[in-house]
């Protein structure tokens, strides 16, 4: 990475931060209101430092000319981290000047709930949040909500101008879909979306009789496939069979591409069964629910097996990570099915995780037409059918390869993340349950099986930092980072 280069993605960092100022300020209200005087100057150093590092990288490089691609997905991969550690500031501030109760006075448990909530995962270290100020509540909700939108999204709403360096930033941010030509009115109508369903969700719960705050909270972690809660049994502490139904919906909207929800809101829910994507999330997570609910037959009452299966298997595919029972408790056969669904994730252009259900059904779609090409003639035209669309072989090819090399780049994470883990948590920890919680890190999930607590040693919280990190980023930045780190010129 050249001078210029590290000035344009200085600057671009820079313009992140005051992300963190925004919600910050927008955070006093909350403060004030439960009369928690003791988190408005936590919130305050927060908004002066975000202030700060915006003065420090932004002002000296504000003419450092435009920004590619290329400088998108370093921006990217090194604001994330950032606004991570800036969003750590009121958490740890706070836990400085507690008794008991607030777990984040350690800087890596701090910086590790902020990862989790800023990529959306819900992996919390946070046993009791229950005990915590309500600030903190909505602070983690904050996270997830923004996080879940994205954090670069955000900024090119608030901040960045029209042109390519808003359409780079925006592409690197692991968004590939637009719903207009211009990126800036494609993130205020997703913006408009967003508000819309996390109203929507908050009015839903609340009816299904969910408390104000608490439906708040979950509507905002919901819709943004979050997943962090209020209570340490997560949506299982209601025992409402009206607010998991209400969580279901909210989950598998907030697993929907925006853009397909975008053209239902304009045409009708018809397009939800019209589109390829969006009908092959419907049938995984009609399939999965069925395979978990058989896996638990026998060893729990089958309503309960069905009703804890398609709850679970939902959370897991979407990418929510709520919870209505311990998935500890699971046989091997359901972890290893949850793992699955976590891997997969859901759709390209939604608020969730995982590899996308759109490169899983292209890889599946392709094995078919592979095997039917190889029957064939070799001169033969066979074009790959997805949908309404018909790929010609040459696109077919250039589909099939970059989905590839994102879910064997996925793969090798995942195991990478699981056997360092093996590593740095107790000898008694099974393999399935390291592999699950490196896939609901990876996958921004959030379901655990009780490995993550805050007594993990450092190095532990920091690998599934990571995995989290490069989940959401979906690789390519982080490889961009690295090669600019290793490849230096000036």
């Amino acid at each position: 990475m050249g001078t210029k280069d590290l000035r344009i993605v200085l600057r671009d960092v820079g313009l992140l931060a005051p992300v963190v100022g925004v919600m910050a300020l927008c955070s006093f209200p909350v403060a004030v209101a439960f009369r928690e005087s003791q988190v408005l100057w936590p919130l305050g150093w927060t908004a002066l430092a975000s202030l700060a590092v915006w003065a420090l990288l932004y002002l000296p490089f504000r003419r450092a000319g435009e920004a590619r691609l290329k400088h998108g997905l370093t921006v990217a991969a090194v604001g994330w981290l950032v606004v991570a550690a800036l969003g750590a500031l009121p958490l740890i501030l706070v836990s400085a000047g507690q008794d008991g109760g607030v777990p984040y006075a350690d800087p890596a448990t701090a910086f590790f709930e902020s990862v989790s909530g800023f990529t959306g995962t819900g992996l919390s270290m946070s046993l009791r949040p229950d005990l915590l100020p309500r600030t903190l509540q909505w602070w983690r909700s904050l996270m997830e909500w923004v996080g879940g939108m994205g954090v670069i999204v955000l900024m090119i709403t608030l901040i960045a101008g029209p042109g390519m360096t808003a359409a780079n930033l925006y592409f690197s941010e692991a968004r590939g879909e637009k719903i207009h030509p211009s990126v800036l009115s494609t993130v205020r109508t997703m913006w408009w979306i967003f508000l819309l369903y996390t109203f929507l969700a908050v009015a839903g719960l609340w009816g299904a009789g969910m408390p104000l705050w608490d439906a708040l909270n979950h509507a905002m972690t919901g819709v943004a496939t979050g997943g962090f809660s209020i209570w340490p049994e997560s949506i299982g502490h209601y025992r409402s069979l009206a607010i998991e139904l209400v969580t279901v919906f909210v989950m598998i909207a907030g697993a929907i591409s925006f853009v397909v929800h975008y053209h239902a809101l304009q045409h009708g829910p018809r397009t939800l069964v019209s589109d390829v994507q969006t009908r092959a999330l419907l049938l995984l997570l009609a399939g999965g629910t069925v395979l978990l609910a058989l896996s638990q037959w026998g060893r729990v009452p089958a309503d309960a097996a069905f009703r804890n299966g398609a709850f679970q298997f939902i959370s897991a595919l979407t990418c929510t990570g709520f919870q209505t029972s311990d998935p500890a408790i699971l046989s091997d056969a359901a972890k290893l099915l949850l793992v699955v669904g976590m891997v997969i994730g859901g759709a390209a252009g939604s608020t969730a995780g995982g590899i996308k259900v759109m490169r899983f059904l292209l890889l599946v779609r392709g094995a078919g037409w592979q095997l039917k090409r190889l029957a064939r003639s070799p001169d033969a035209l066979i074009p790959l059918r997805l949908g309404n669309q018909t790929l010609s072989e040459s696109v077919a090819f250039r589909r099939l390869g970059e989905a590839a090399v994102l879910a064997t780049l996925w793969l090798f994470f995942l195991l990478l993340g699981t056997l360092l883990l093996t590593w740095f948590v107790s000898p008694d920890a099974r393999l399935i349950d390291l592999l699950f919680e490196v896939a609901s890190a990876q996958g921004n999930v959030g379901l655990s099986v009780g490995i993550t607590r805050p007594t993990m040693p450092t190095a532990a919280k920091l690998i599934l930092s990571f995995n989290m990190w490069v989940g959401r980023l979906e690789i390519i930045p982080v490889l961009m980072l690295l090669r600019g780190l290793i490849f230096v010129r000036d």
